[in-house]
């Protein structure tokens, strides 16, 4: 696998907080990589790395297979979480502004940036000042400036806060447009269902250590935990009947004129098994393994964490 962005034992100290512990993290080109974790988890301290506002205390960064170096700025974009716009300036202005400020000419920026307003519906507040702009607003705005000179490695620190459901869907099928055009995303955010719908790569920082990292199928295959829900009707028995200690019901309820179960294979037996004592004895309409959502995994994986830590 090719990888963009690559970081190796990174450490970063405050006075008496240790932000970053021996971190490394390999981004693949044209993912979507979510960098994950808890509030002061070291996230930010990691982003501001990559974007060399501070540096490691120790460790070394690879950008495309060379060290990274202040040449690649102007091949990265980051959208922060915290709004950076001047509030007086006009907005048309100020984004002309940031866009030759990443390398632009004026003519290219005025053109590429009058096509992004048309596409986000902000053409008329071209000539109006950005305190007059909603949140959301500002938001796509910035959006704008970062991705527009086309860098090769964009992060997005929360990109969604203060939009709506719409504009929302708006920026994601405009992210996955990006990736699709060969850029690669980093995706900081603790929203685990546009994490779930967006990336395919992961890294979950907690307490300054990675604890987790990896492509998000395989980790819900390594984390699954042999759980099945069925779908069926007429059922001869009981299903405490049909199945042995082998397989614990977790839940079996009437729902829409069909029984819906949920079964958790014990011991060393297979999903194939369990199918073969229920249909004999029921007619079945359904059968899907249940494998953990992103919120599940975050949350179970610090927990974990944190018991190992406390100990």
């Amino acid at each position: 696998m090719e990888y963009l962005l690559q970081a190796n034992n990174i450490n970063k100290q405050y006075a008496n907080h240790k932000a970053l512990n021996d971190i490394s993290i390999h981004v693949p080109k044209q993912s979507i990589f979510g960098l994950l974790g808890p509030n002061g988890a070291g996230k930010t301290t990691f982003i501001r790395i990559i974007n060399q506002i501070i540096a490691p205390d120790s460790g070394t960064i690879f950008f495309d297979g060379k060290p990274l170096s202040q040449k690649h700025i102007l091949n990265i974009g980051y959208l922060p979480e915290e709004r950076g716009l001047y509030k007086k300036m006009k907005v048309g202005e100020q984004a002309l502004y940031l866009a030759q400020l990443k390398g632009l000419s004026k003519h290219d920026a005025i053109e590429k940036l009058k096509t992004w307003f048309e596409k986000f519906e902000i053409s008329g507040w071209w000539n109006r000042k950005v305190e007059e702009l909603s949140k959301g607003m500002q938001q796509k705005v910035q959006f704008i400036v970062t991705v527009l000179h086309k860098p090769e490695l964009l992060i997005f620190d929360e990109p969604f806060s203060g939009f709506d459901p719409i504009n929302v869907n708006l920026l994601k099928d405009e992210i996955l447009e990006l990736k699709k055009n060969g850029a690669t995303i980093i995706f900081s955010t603790h929203n685990m269902a546009s994490v779930e719908e967006l990336c395919n790569h992961i890294a979950l920082i907690d307490n300054s250590n990675k604890i987790l990292e990896g492509n998000v199928s395989d980790i819900k295959e390594k984390t699954k935990e042999n759980l099945f829900e069925i779908g069926y009707v007429n059922p001869r028995q009981h299903l405490d009947i049909i199945l042995d200690e082998n397989f614990e019901i977790i839940n079996n309820e009437p729902q829409n004129g069909k029984f819906i179960a949920t079964i958790k294979i014990r011991g060393d037996v297979n999903q194939n098994q369990l199918l073969q004592k229920l249909i004999p004895q029921a007619e079945i309409l359904s059968f899907t393994e249940i494998l953990p959502s992103m919120n599940d995994i975050f949350i179970k994986t610090v927990e974990k964490n944190k018991t190992k830590t406390d100990h």
